[in-house]
């Protein structure tokens, strides 16, 4: 029987990097069976994120601010996406094909943009920071969006405002694991903030109603900023500073540079070409500018990066190439579906911005019982399953709009479609989050866990690029706006489809009966990214 002398630091009322090194190793009789690893150079090691002891009331008051937090940014993401078109109309243009997209896309290009980048920010700088600065930020760019007198400086300050709301949701997730212990707690704590998205939704789309209904749409960013500034400063005096996880850490400033340059370019494009034709010189231009910006990241991370914002090898691991791209369809599949139901009541059934917000009500309440299937689901099914049901929801509600006549009643296909596609988001998400957790090695959870928020909110964004072309191109053969609307609808059921595909037959998620971390290489040199939860820790050989 061998003996192994673990030498172990404890967590204490200071902050103490948890380190364990195997010694020498023993036989029962004293005799030596093996040497020493030889030493290795250093490896960084993260603190565990401390947060002063909370009382119960104290730990609930914390966890439904940063769910506010959230709430506030996802009713922003929302009032544009409903109320776009009507915006777009005060703001002097037409409503035609490829025309408004803009409105609806620019938060969620920088809210996607630069998720990986505020996670590794709240790592290094404290969680608590970041998500202060994110609605300190929202509240200063809402404000600004309300004095917004053109389309394109209401579309960049939008924009500006989703820098914003990508502060504010990874660090408040962060912030809800550090603030909940493990258990019922933390569950149920997960378990509101994933509700939170279908919540706002509702209520944004109610609420931009009622302000175009009854007075100017800037009151809705005025709302914003004055909503923010509330939750700014309940956030300021009641939740506690914690300690940064990685105090010590740098950050790849020009790997996020690059990055982030490329997928803004990237989007930017898309979602121009509808309403400037793809004939235009600088869409090419902007097109090989964005996908050599992305080459240049990739090779920086690989090759010059001390501390990648993106690591490169968590691409081999198994099912997660496939995995990304099934959740970048499905996302883009959603936005599609979205903004052309708006489209199709507000345009050809001209419907209110307010009777469509009362309309897709019925989202809110099913978007709220998919985030409750998700967690039901996931000790009974398979991963890939759950994935596999969202995308066949968002692909039947897809068919089910791009099938429907120009006008009928709202029961016959347009609310199946709602309570169908509420079910999309949460599923998707939640299966997706459990693959990439799953494929990758442990000192990269944090960045897959990241990876699939980019690819829920750029994906989003990035559909409405793709579906505005398709509508534009058929609409130049055929001037009819619902055809144009049922192309870009089976645009968004076809790239469904292929992400079911690919689901089926290129992701699996092994069952998994480990008990711990296996792999050797997870056992020994793990350097965990702070990026999501705020307890990482490295262990040293």
């Amino acid at each position: 029987m061998a003996t192994v002398t673990i030498e172990r630091l404890f967590v204490t009322p200071d902050p103490v990097p948890v380190s364990i090194s195997l010694q020498n190793i023993h036989s029962h009789d004293g005799s030596r069976r093996s040497s020493p690893a030889p030493p290795r150079p250093p490896q960084p090691v993260f603190e565990a994120a401390r947060l002063k002891p909370l009382r119960r009331g104290q730990r609930a008051a914390v966890t439904v601010l940063l769910i506010a937090a959230n709430i506030v940014q996802m009713i922003s993401n929302a009032l544009a996406i409903v109320g776009g078109l009507g915006i777009t109309q005060s703001l002097g243009l037409e409503t035609g094909p490829g025309k408004a997209n803009w409105v609806a896309a620019s938060y969620g290009l920088t809210q996607g943009t630069f998720v990986l980048l505020s996670g590794r920010l709240g790592a290094v700088h404290g969680h608590r920071n970041a998500l202060v600065l994110g609605v300190a930020w929202l509240a200063v760019w809402s404000l600004i969006n309300g004095f917004c007198d053109s389309f394109i400086t209401f579309n960049l300050a939008r924009a500006m405002s989703g820098i914003g709301g990508a502060l504010i949701m990874p660090n408040a997730v962060a912030m809800i694991g550090v603030t909940c212990p493990p258990g019922k707690t933390r569950n149920l704590s997960m378990g509101f903030f994933g509700a939170s998205a279908p919540i706002a939704g509702a209520f944004g789309g109610v609420f931009a109603g009622a302000v175009l209904e009854y007075v100017h749409w800037k009151w809705m960013f005025f709302a914003m900023a004055i909503m923010s500034t509330v939750v700014l400063g309940l956030l300021w005096f009641v939740v506690p500073p914690e300690q940064p996880v990685d105090p010590r850490g740098s950050i790849d400033w020009i790997g996020a540079a690059l990055g982030t340059s490329g997928l803004i370019i990237f989007n930017a494009a898309w979602n121009q070409a509808p309403a400037v034709g793809w004939s235009t010189p600088y869409e090419v231009v902007l097109v090989t500018v964005s996908v050599a910006l992305l080459a240049i990241f990739a090779l920086w991370e690989y090759k010059y990066a001390k501390v990648p914002l993106m690591p490169l090898d968590i691409w081999t691991a198994p099912s997660f190439f496939p995995l990304v791209i099934v959740a970048l369809f499905g996302f883009m599949s959603f936005g599609t579906l979205l903004w052309y139901m708006i489209a199709w009541q507000q345009e050809v059934r001209h419907w209110s911005v307010l009777h469509f917000g009362i309309g897709w009500a019925p989202f809110g309440v099913f978007g709220v019982l998919g985030a409750i299937l998700a967690g039901w689901l996931i000790p009974r099914l398979a991963a890939q399953w759950i994935l596999a049901i969202g995308i066949i929801t968002v692909l039947i509600s897809n068919l089910l709009l791009a099938t429907m006549p120009d006008q009928q009643t709202y029961w016959a296909q347009l609310f199946p479609a709602t309570i169908l596609m509420a079910f999309c988001p949460d599923l998707v998400y939640t299966a997706a989050q459990i693959i990439a957790c799953n494929s990758v090695r442990r000192a990269h959870q944090g960045t897959a866990a990241s990876l699939v928020g980019l690819l829920n909110l750029y994906g989003n964004s990035l559909g409405l690029g793709f579906a505005g072309t398709v509508e534009t191109e058929v609409n130049k053969h055929v001037p009819d706006m619902t055809t144009g609307y049922r192309a870009a609808l089976y645009f968004g059921a076809g790239i469904a489809a292929i992400g079911l595909f690919i689901d089926m037959t290129s992701v699996r998620m092994v069952r998994d009966e480990r008990e711990g971390w296996e792999d050797p290489a997870d056992d020994m040199d793990i350097e965990i990214e702070p990026q999501g939860m705020s307890t990482a820790t490295t262990l040293r050989g």
